[in-house]
């Protein structure tokens, strides 16, 4: 993802917003705020105290892309009759790993 931001590669997926309107220098500066995603999953993944924290920044990361997704500011830039359903179901896909994430938490709470 960081790369493709950094790059302006834009798929879905890698991009959440892939075909809206952008500025180059949004996307370097995202693509460096992707590194500290990284840096947080790659210590959670070795400190289970820091997988929690990790779960919450990533259900807040949901929490925003949905208020994105309703937005006037999305929808001043749409074209007319342009569904927002692509990017509710790239958040539907981080909402899901976002559970698949606090369900393995919660069970590995139980086993410890």
């Amino acid at each position: 993802m960081a790369v493709a931001h950094y790059f302006s590669i834009k798929v879905p997926m890698l991009f959440i917003y892939y075909d809206t309107p952008y500025y180059a220098y949004q996307d370097k500066i995202i693509s460096f705020a992707v590194c500290a995603y990284v840096a947080l999953f790659y210590s959670a993944s070795k400190h289970r105290v820091v997988a929690l924290n990790a779960i919450i920044i990533l259900a807040i990361t949901v929490l925003g892309l949905g208020l994105v997704n309703v937005s006037s500011a999305l929808a001043a830039v749409l074209q007319d009759g342009q569904s927002t359903l692509p990017y509710w179901l790239q958040t539907g896909a981080v909402a899901f790993y976002l559970l698949v994430l606090l369900f393995l938490y919660v069970s590995d709470g139980k086993n410890s």
